[in-house]
């Protein structure tokens, strides 16, 4: 992490990324409601997949709560349209292959695979409030129990 990194407390800066379905999303779209901003590594893994599923699963919870959902890793909306379509995803996905907001939130990282070094995104949660100020974040998530610890800290917000 460094210091242009988002901290707690502190106000998003708005952005437009491409999204499931063809449309764009502006984050400023959503001042009046909370967002939940989950970052992945890739459509289509195995760990992904779950989480994908996990906040499909629970996606009235967040709805009933006042929360968006959204899910962002630098694969194309091409490959986030399939994805989406084929585990029914009722979230937008969005697509940032220039790695700008997933550096905005410090989980652009150097990451170690089978003794190989690589760029990508590390699993990451992030709980923005109504006002648009970051409020919670989780870091180099794992995905089991994930889902319903971020729904308490919606309904706690």
């Amino acid at each position: 992490m460094n210091e242009s990194t988002i901290q707690i407390g502190e106000k998003v800066p708005d952005f437009v990324l491409p999204a499931t379905g063809g449309g764009q999303i502006k984050l400023s779209q959503y001042l009046g409601q909370k967002v939940v901003l989950y970052f992945y590594p890739k459509d289509m893994t195995p760990g992904c997949t779950q989480q994908a599923c996990d906040f499909r699963d629970s996606a009235a919870h967040f709805t009933n709560k006042g929360a968006v959902l959204l899910g962002i890793s630098a694969d194309s909306v091409k490959s986030h349209d399939k994805f989406a379509d084929k585990y029914t995803l009722p979230f937008p996905l969005l697509s940032d292959e220039d790695h700008h907001v997933s550096t905005q939130f410090g989980v652009w990282q150097t990451k170690k695979m089978y003794g190989k070094e690589f760029e990508g995104i590390v699993r990451s949660t992030f709980l923005i409030d109504e006002e648009g100020r970051l409020v919670q974040a989780w870091r180099k998530v794992k995905v089991a129990g994930h889902t319903a610890e971020v729904l308490k800290a919606v309904e706690e917000q």
